[in-house]
């Protein structure tokens, strides 16, 4: 087909990763079990009534049809604020927040807002997806950050200082991490931020995965404890915590003055974010801190089950697990990944991602999105995805 009409920027990009392997689960038969999908990261539970009811109350009410403010519904902004000062113990106010359509939306327009054509971010490999090609559709270059699994997948600061030219604007971490689940320490997040600012750029964090951290640690990092400057956008989303990725809700905090340059993207792109889910969730965030905490317990079972099932499953490794995901390598099998994950899906039923998704260097590794299913289908795949 010919491509010359079109944008060039989107158009050498590879179509969307997840349908692409979806494709392959759709000639699977049926013949071993019901399809197993573990490619995307999208709660295997249902979100609570209190927040259905509400949902489907706001929805319906006339007052929650217009446009809505461009930073976000004032109620959720501040709801927001006073839920991340109860998980990082900081003072944030709903001014430092900004309500989106999505964490990749957030992505989008803290990337724009930073950042512009020619300019380089950095990006740790393997890095999550819709990061890179976000920026390549910006026409944004990436400076890439290996992180290795003989370092838990965890970046060297070293290495972060080094890929940072004179043309980078912004870094960018995900912790807890997709795809690897590794979750950084605290201290290295406190020393990225530091070398941020010795530099003058910014530090870009996604923390989507903040509320299923291990059951030791409760915090991903101390950022939040000093006044936010012009240095440092965190965003994340409401889509796994709720259990409403449909409703597309994310969100970003940053200093008010980033904020009001954030919103003038924000007004060129949607110009608010969906109202009625907004204010539902505002009224309904303070009673679900409970349920939270316990999907968090629940999410930690379903990592413990699936480490006991590799560890007794030859031809397989886990080479990371975390927080939503498990970063894996097949020792039996000489299929690069791509091939590898395909086949898993047409043959097996199992669908998982391939590492080439990620970055350079990843074809020995698949993803799997192991919150999507129960403690009984994970104890499944050791017959599921034998190979």
């Amino acid at each position: 087909m010919e491509i010359d009409n079109y944008n060039d920027q989107v158009a050498q990009l590879d179509p969307p990763p997840i349908p692409t392997i979806q494709q392959a689960a759709k000639r699977y038969s049926g013949h071993v079990g019901p399809l197993i999908d573990l490619s995307q990261a999208v709660p295997g539970y249902q979100p609570p009534d209190l927040l259905l009811n509400t949902l489907a109350r706001d929805a319906g009410d006339s007052q929650n049809q217009g446009y809505g403010n461009i930073e976000g519904v004032t109620a959720l902004r501040n709801a927001y604020a006073v839920d991340t000062n109860m998980t990082h113990n900081t003072t944030l106010s709903g001014d430092n927040v900004m309500i989106t359509a999505g964490c990749n939306q957030a992505f989008f327009v803290a990337a724009l807002t930073v950042a512009k054509p020619g300019e380089s971010v950095v990006l740790v490999s393997p890095w999550y997806f819709n990061h890179q090609t976000s920026l390549a559709m910006l026409g944004i270059n990436v400076r890439s950050c290996s992180a290795n699994k003989d370092n838990g997948f965890i970046p060297e600061l070293t290495a972060i200082e080094a890929a940072i030219e004179a043309d980078v604007r912004a870094v960018v971490i995900v912790t807890p991490n997709n795809p690897t689940g590794a979750v950084y320490p605290e201290k290295l997040v406190d020393e990225i931020y530091e070398l941020c600012v010795r530099k003058g750029i910014w530090l870009i964090i996604d923390e989507t995965y903040q509320d299923f951290l291990p059951e030791d640690q409760d915090t991903s990092h101390q950022l939040f404890h000093q006044p936010i400057n012009n240095h440092l956008i965190a965003i994340s989303s409401f889509s796994k915590s709720y259990c409403i990725p449909g409703q597309r809700l994310g969100a970003a905090i940053a200093s008010p003055f980033t904020i009001s340059q954030m919103a003038k993207v924000m007004d060129n792109l949607q110009i608010c974010a969906p109202v009625s889910a907004q204010k539902a969730l505002a009224s309904c965030m303070p009673e679900l801190r409970t349920w939270r905490m316990q999907n968090r317990q629940l999410i930690n079972t379903r990592a413990s089950v699936l480490k006991r099932v590799f560890e007794s499953f030859p031809g397989w490794k886990i080479e990371s697990l975390g927080a939503y995901f498990a970063y894996i390598s097949c020792q039996s099998s000489a299929l690069p990944s791509t091939k590898l994950a395909e086949t898993l899906a047409s043959d097996n039923g199992v669908v998982t991602l391939p590492g080439t998704f990620f970055g350079k260097n990843q074809q020995q590794y698949l993803r799997i999105a192991f919150a999507n299913v129960d403690a009984e289908t994970i104890k499944s795949l050791s017959t599921r995805m034998a190979i």
